[in-house]
């Protein structure tokens, strides 16, 4: 399987990245532009949970909705999903994504968050998911 990862420096503690991050209410008002809506549409957050992104119109020529199973969480660190359905899910099989938010030492008002994919793309003229990294990072450079 293939990997690829970024990260990006947030002025905020890893809590409160954690908490944006995990409520849907919050984090489809960080940017309208680039996610729309999040939602549990089973479970709440917890592994073997199903949350649906619809992407807003900055990324819609990209991709427009993502369906992930949470498969891991270890709270206020990271979670881990597999994209099960949706545009991601047409170009890689699998998908899956951790995000992380590592507080940074001496420094409780920052952290990294990371962003870690493992893809197989199910054709070889499918290039590597560098615009879902990027559309990640950016994303959350919007939390602060």
């Amino acid at each position: 399987m293939r990997g690829m990862k970024g990260e990006i420096l947030l002025n905020m503690p890893a809590e409160k990245a954690w908490e944006m991050y995990r409520d849907n209410d919050i984090i489809s008002k960080i940017n309208p532009q680039m996610l729309a809506k999040a939602e549990y549409v089973q479970g709440d957050g917890e592994p073997g949970s199903l949350r649906c992104f619809h992407l807003g119109p900055a990324l819609s020529n990209y991709v427009k909705q993502s369906i992930e199973k949470i498969e891991k969480v270890e709270e206020g660190r990271l979670v881990t999903y597999q994209v099960i359905d949706g545009d991601l899910r047409k170009m890689y099989n699998p998908y899956i994504v951790t995000f992380s938010f590592i507080p940074v030492q001496g420094n409780s008002n920052q952290c990294v968050a990371e962003w870690k994919a493992e893809y197989e793309p199910i054709a070889p003229a499918i290039p590597t998911p560098e615009k879902a990294r990027d559309a990640a990072l950016s994303f959350l450079k919007s939390f602060g």
